[in-house]
């Protein structure tokens, strides 16, 4: 998964990528053709995406997936999540963090993204992005009456 997402612990960004010409948007990255059958750019830039969304569908996966994957040994069900980003348009597939289960989740729920280490060798720890449910929003304070 290198190349599709930023490693800041703080904020973490999964890297798209944009077509100019008509804006239509995919994840994970690409440098071929625009996938839109009503374009003809060939050029897709890379792009961050929005790191909040809403479930858009989630499950829970309980058999060990194949190689490459590598699960842990005894295998620990966890939940996957489909995730409308903010602003993209897109729907992104991805592991819930680590304690949240499907059973926890709801259609339209707000989601953040946030990185975890999806498994350990005596030499590294490999990161993924993770859907987690997201922190409240804080807004700035509106002004008071009177004031300037």
């Amino acid at each position: 998964m290198e190349g599709w997402f930023t490693t800041d612990p703080d904020t973490p960004e999964l890297i798209g990528a944009g077509c100019k010409a008509c804006g239509t948007v995919v994840f994970p990255p690409r440098s071929t053709a625009c996938p839109n059958p009503d374009c003809d750019s060939d050029v897709l830039e890379p792009r961050p995406l929005a790191r909040r969304g809403r479930v858009w569908s989630y499950t829970e996966n309980h058999y060990a997936p194949p190689p490459p994957f590598v699960a842990p040994d005894p295998f620990e069900p966890y939940a996957l999540a489909a995730v409308e980003l903010d602003d993209d348009g897109i729907v992104v597939l991805g592991q819930v963090a680590k304690g949240v289960h499907a059973s926890d989740l709801r259609v339209g729920m707000e989601m953040q993204l946030e990185l975890d280490v999806l498994h350990r060798d005596d030499e590294h720890d490999y990161l993924g992005y993770v859907w987690a449910p997201a922190a409240p929003r804080t807004e700035p304070a509106a002004p008071r009456g009177g004031d300037v």
